[in-house]
């Protein structure tokens, strides 16, 4: 019997003006008042702050944008540089003619945030400083520049006019990044400009993540009238010096050269590329001297540039030999081809100066030669950041309760000699926050739900401010709070009774001075007996209106799908069969599809007609009857068009089987075997790495609790007839209770391979475990190679000991399956490429979250779509062309034939 027509409206309309009116109460408890945010990152490429000016601009000799520094920092003062003291260098003049000083507080620091999807996590951070008697005391300041937690550089002027320049390369680990000044007693720290450039994975490959210091950038081809330039193609914004070297002479071309149509991995600008030095004779040398600043306890890096612009290369070989303080650097002697970048890079230990020697050999018909060259140096990282889930939660209170203290900047505990006024943090690795006292700062509204980010809080004191609202319940959910003082507030409401648990048992609690708060028996009074019924009253309201609604969408569901309640065959939950019932589907276990860890795959067909994968559980199996649960468990809660679907399951005695959507095109690990007859083509390399993203995504962010899937591999993504990709195999998945929750286990749950480095030393599997198993995957659909080769007899190569090497040289086409015989274009391979070492940095904390991969890997899709249909149109257009000259040809030669008049 259903309800009338009217009641239904009328309902319905209640149960709207119900839930609007909620709506806005609920907007009006937490609509919170606009607090000042950190900058994020510009959709351009860069960060540029001109420290000290009140309005943006773009600069008219380089084309950057310059934005004021107000947004990421909170201290400070700005200046103008008096007149007679301006900066006359026209590159980066206008930067340098004003500033910041900082003569309050020991550290002042700049926070940007870093960006959350669309790059890696890769940067080049400068940093400029002109002092030019801004004050009128002639006195050059000295102080400290860090760089996160720890030292990067001592800033020292030689004199009154000089400037100082300081270049790092920098992978980020945290969620933003701090650039700190600090007062060391020797004058008042300033900066003139600041910039953050990001950079792609595969420019400045960086081994041991440490940041990698600029000690020089030298364009040898540059006219000798100028100290330095910034070219405006430069696509990260880099200040290239002159240099001279002895016994050379400068050499360029007049040809373009277009520096983003060539491949090009550093990104050199043309005038770089259109210049280079090159030894006076082939008998002679080009000797290279760097010992400024260098430390053998420091180790190097150096990156040699060359491009072979003379067209005499066409026919002529310049074969060179390249070495270090006297030993050669080369297994083969060097001969640069036409028209092409070469970058080699080489790191250098315990050396105090560094002599590079470029010869030509006596086989070469050319003199050695030279475009650019850069020397880095790798800084020391003694210190750790604070772990970042605490982070997050202690700015979160900063911003909320606009905490203004002036030592509140950059990480909350590192350095030690700087951790934040009123904080604790423990001695770890990764320094936790275990005391935080904010008693008396004039804190308004209700207890943030940040404080619950505080996990490892021992100590909180937040008496004496003027806090209002009920006493939150996750109080009673962070497992080392031992003290909390909320005395002297606005309190009102009963304790809550999780709270009430602790008290004097693990939990010293204290709440005097809240005159509304309930301390002992029920808040309840008589007089709020009107408003619980009314309460009461509308909530059954609701109520009937939700049943009344869910009767409708379901018979409206029912009529669409053509079942009825007499039918019984569509169930919302998976089938249960019988083992005769899957004995008869699998004709008596006649063929076999599969075989795995949980035991025989066998073909099988539904009464419908429908094909399905017949999984049975082996006596022997590996895996045992709780995966087998696990997996049943899981794929009934589950659904998503990129994870392959549970039609059922058997579960009769000692038989247990898991009946399963049929894939016909198998798994991707047998469509990329070398053994396999057909080649995946690169666009279809990338829908299955979408498709496999999505379905890992939603595990991941789609489900809650999140699920982590434990065993990601090749094996496990199986493809329809559509080629549609989905992920498989759930046996040994976990669902947490929350994001942030971490599985301990001593036995690894994955695959060899795939397995998250970081589980070895910790023992940790989360999400971040799949996301690394995610960005092997990747690799072998890049490479067409397993995670695992077998190398020699008793050992194996890791696919990434196959591709470090490759990535370093820049070549992407001997990284790419030689199978698919270059049919594919280097862009959306390179961008691949660097999704894939993104997830896959050995610790979990650098890798991306998979909603960020998601959108990563569907913008190079894109990219490969829209260059296909480029090249697609100027085919057609070509061969249009074509056709059209032919006429002409045609036309013309009859016109002019024998029989013309």
């Amino acid at each position: 019997m259903s309800a009338p027509k009217w009641m239904v409206q009328l309902l319905l309309v209640i149960f709207i003006a119900l839930l609007s009116s909620s709506l806005v109460a609920s907007h009006t408890i937490h609509n919170e008042s606009p607090h000042r945010k950190l900058a994020s990152p510009a959709d351009s490429g860069y960060i540029s702050i001109d420290c000290g000016i009140n309005e943006a601009y773009t600069d008219n000799e380089s084309n950057i944008w310059y934005q004021p520094d107000s947004n990421f920092i909170e201290t400070g003062q700005n200046h103008i540089l008096p007149s007679q003291y301006t900066f006359d260098q026209h590159h980066i003049s206008k930067q340098l003619n004003t500033l910041r000083s900082f003569p309050d507080g020991d550290r002042n620091c700049y926070t940007l945030i870093t960006p959350k999807q669309g790059r890696s996590n890769k940067y080049l951070i400068r940093a400029f400083f002109a002092y030019r008697n801004y004050d009128l005391k002639n006195t050059t300041p000295a102080f400290d520049v860090y760089l996160g937690v720890n030292h990067w550089k001592t800033i020292e002027f030689e004199d009154v006019l000089s400037y100082f320049l300081i270049d790092v390369v920098y992978v980020a680990v945290t969620d933003t990044i701090s650039v700190c000044l600090v007062n060391i007693g020797k004058g008042v720290p300033f900066i003139s400009s600041l910039e953050l450039w990001f950079l792609s994975d595969s420019t400045y490959s960086i081994s041991s993540l440490l940041p990698q210091d600029v000690m020089t950038r030298s364009n040898l081809g540059m006219s000798q009238d100028t100290v330095f330039i910034r070219y405006k193609d430069d696509t990260y914004g880099r200040l290239w010096f002159n240099r001279f070297i002895g016994n050379s002479k400068t050499i360029n071309t007049s040809s373009a050269i277009d520096a983003n149509g060539i491949q090009n991995t550093y990104k050199l600008p043309s005038q770089v590329l259109k210049t280079a030095i090159q030894s006076l004779s082939l008998n002679s040398s080009l000797e290279i001297y760097f010992d400024k600043n260098t430390d053998k306890s420091y180790e190097y890096y150096v990156y040699l540039y060359f491009f072979e612009f003379e067209e005499q290369a066409r026919t002529q070989k310049r074969i060179m030999d390249i070495t270090f303080n006297d030993v050669t650097i080369l297994t083969q002697l060097f001969t640069p081809q036409y028209m092409k970048v070469v970058t080699i890079v080489r790191n250098i230990t315990k050396v105090d100066q560094l002599r590079i020697l470029i010869k030509s050999t006596p086989e070469s018909d050319l003199p050695a030669m030279i475009n650019a060259f850069e020397v880095y140096r790798v800084l020391h990282q003694p210190n750790s950041p604070t772990y970042q889930e605490d982070v997050d939660a202690i700015w979160s209170i900063k911003r909320v309760y606009e905490i203004p203290r002036i030592n509140w900047q950059g990480d909350p505990c590192i350095p030690t000699n700087f951790t934040w006024e009123g904080l604790t943090c423990s001695s770890d690795s990764n320094p936790r926050i275990i005391s935080l006292n904010l008693s008396a700062r004039r804190l308004t509204g209700e207890i943030d739900a940040s404080f619950s980010g505080l996990t490892k809080l021992e100590s909180l004191d937040l008496s004496n401010n003027k806090l209002t609202g009920k006493i939150p319940e996750f109080f009673s959910e962070l497992p080392s709070l031992k003290f909390l003082n909320l005395s002297g507030n606005q309190l009102t409401g009963s304790i809550p009774k999780s709270l009430k648990q602790k008290l004097n048992t693990t939990l010293l609690l204290s709440l005097e001075g809240n005159p509304g708060l309930c301390l002992t028996g029920s808040c309840e009074k008589k007089k709020s007996l009107v408003p619980i019924i009314a309460s009461i009253a509308a909530s059954i309201v609701v109520l009937v209106t939700i049943v009344v609604i869910y009767v409708m969408v379901r018979r409206i569901k029912r009529k669409k799908q053509g079942v009825s309640k007499k039918d019984g065959q569509k169930k919302s939950k998976n089938q249960v069969f019988s083992y005769s019932q899957v004995t008869r589907i699998t004709s008596n276990f006649k063929t076999v599809i599969g075989k795995g860890g949980f035991g025989e795959v066998y073909l099988g067909t539904l009464r419908d007609g429908r094909e399905v994968a017949v999984k049975l559980l082996s006596q022997t199996s590996n895996q045992g009857y709780k995966e087998f649960h696990s997996e049943a468990d899981l794929l009934t809660i589950v659904h998503h068009r990129n994870l392959v679907s549970l039609v059922g399951y058997c579960d009769e005695g000692d038989v247990k089987a898991l009946i399963y959507e049929y894939m016909t095109k198998g798994n991707l690990q047998q469509l990329l075997s070398d053994k396999s007859p057909n080649v995946l083509k690169w666009s279809e390399r990338l829908q299955i790495a979408v498709d496999a993203a999505h379905g890992l995504d939603y595990l991941h962010n789609g489900c809650k609790p999140p699920i982590v899937h434990r065993d990601l591999k090749t094996a496990n993504i199986l493809l329809n007839g559509n080629m549609q990709a989905k992920i498989s195999d759930f046996g040994l998945s976990r669902a947490f209770a929350n994001e942030n929750d971490t599985h301990v286990s001593t036995v690894p749950a994955g695959t060899l391979g795939y397995l998250d480095p970081e589980f070895y030393s910790s023992g940790n599997l989360n999400k971040k475990s799949d996301v690394y198993s995610f960005g092997i995957i990747l690799l072998e659909l890049i490479t067409g190679q397993p995670a695992i080769k077998a190398a020699s007899p008793g050992s194996v190569t890791h696919i990434l000991q196959w591709v470090n090497p490759k990535l370093g040289n820049g070549d992407i086409k001997s990284i790419v399956d030689p199978r698919l015989k270059a049919q594919y274009n280097t862009s959306s391979a390179w961008k691949l490429l660097e999704i894939a070492m993104s997830c896959i940095p050995p610790t979990a904390i650098q890798r991306p979250d998979m909603s960020r991969v998601v959108n990563e890997l569907k913008d190079c899709l894109a990219l490969e779509i829209s260059i296909e249909r480029t090249e697609s149109s100027r085919r057609k257009s070509s061969n249009s062309l074509d056709m059209s000259s032919l006429n002409s040809f045609q036309i013309e030669s009859v016109i002019r034939g024998p029989y013309a008049r």
